[in-house]
């Protein structure tokens, strides 16, 4: 059912009126939801979780918010894909540089996300993002690839993050410093299949994913937490973004097969096509998790030559 203009509110984002759900957890909570009423969702495993972060006030370009930002029910889906790193380092920043699996070879991937509960109510997000050495690091080693690969605490640099809904666009992009859009944006992930479809400019496919999903294995909360920092500049200078994840319910398929990954046209397509993937090498769906997203902080990056 489309959201009606009477079923919106306008809040003010530094400066900038933004339309959120009437009665949803950001009308009524600004951001300092309340657990209890979080965990009466049946959607919502616990939120034992969250009780453990504490969130502060910070200053941001938005203006005055809370961090981090919790999502108390989520589902994603990566397919992580080799890459020439000639092709990758012609898409970063100077500043940064590819991680490479082999000499020559990098990483991307191409990103799908569902949040059902959080503190900015339901969207949905798709990203095309490349892996990253360690922002002031120097020569990798062998267990700094292990733990990227097994996604205990991976670097990223994202070339594009589009999302369905207004308030995720603008904390996103002027809040993160993140290439982010508002446009249709479909992601439907269960214990069976997997799918997703970015809509382009004119209504058109610019990325679509359809791929069974792989098995999964539960876990307890807490035991499986995973980071991801993604590096974004804001304002000229270079911050890093922490995302904490708490893994539910999630599944891994090496060398995935009977992956249907249709590139379209539009911005998706365009950053995909220009890091000439060349294998698709593992497939990760969570259908069950929780997240943290802090607001970003200024970071050093050591200068690469």
């Amino acid at each position: 059912m489309a959201t009606t203009q009477k079923d919106t509110v306008k809040v003010d984002l530094g400066g900038r009126s933004v339309a959120v759900p009437k009665g949803g957890l950001y009308d009524r909570y600004r951001m300092a939801t309340d657990l209890d009423e979080v965990a009466r969702d049946p959607r919502v495993s616990s939120v034992d979780f969250f009780r453990k972060l504490p969130k502060t006030k910070v200053d941001s370009p938005i203006g005055p918010t809370l961090t981090p930002n919790f999502y108390y029910r989520i589902s994603t889906a990566r397919l992580t894909t080799l890459a020439p790193s000639r092709a990758i380092r012609s898409r970063l920043p100077r500043e940064l540089a590819p991680l490479e699996v082999a000499p020559g070879l990098g990483l991307i991937s191409a990103m799908f996300f569902r949040y059902d509960v959080c503190d900015i109510d339901f969207y949905t997000e798709a990203a095309i993002g490349i892996a990253v050495k360690p922002a002031r690091h120097g020569k990798l080693g062998f267990f700094d690839l292990v733990a990227a690969l097994k996604n205990d605490h991976l670097d990223t640099y994202v070339l594009s993050l589009p999302v369905s809904t207004e308030i995720a666009q603008v904390r996103g992009h002027d809040g993160y410093g993140f290439p982010k859009w508002v446009t249709e944006l479909d992601v439907d992930i269960d214990a069976h299949r997997t799918s997703a479809r970015v809509a382009n400019a004119t209504g058109g496919t610019d990325l679509a994913l359809s791929v069974a999903t792989p098995a999964q294995t539960v876990y307890p909360s807490g035991e499986r937490v995973s980071a991801l920092t993604s590096y974004t500049t804001v304002d000229g200078a270079w911050h890093s973004t922490l995302n904490q994840t708490n893994v539910l319910s999630a599944g891994t398929a090496l060398l995935p097969r009977d992956v249907r990954l249709q590139v379209g046209e539009g911005r998706m397509a365009d950053d995909l096509r220009s890091l000439k993937p060349i294998r698709q090498i593992q497939l990760d769906v969570m259908t069950e998790g929780q997240a943290a997203l802090h607001m970003p902080v200024p970071t050093s990056v050591q200068s690469r030559k």
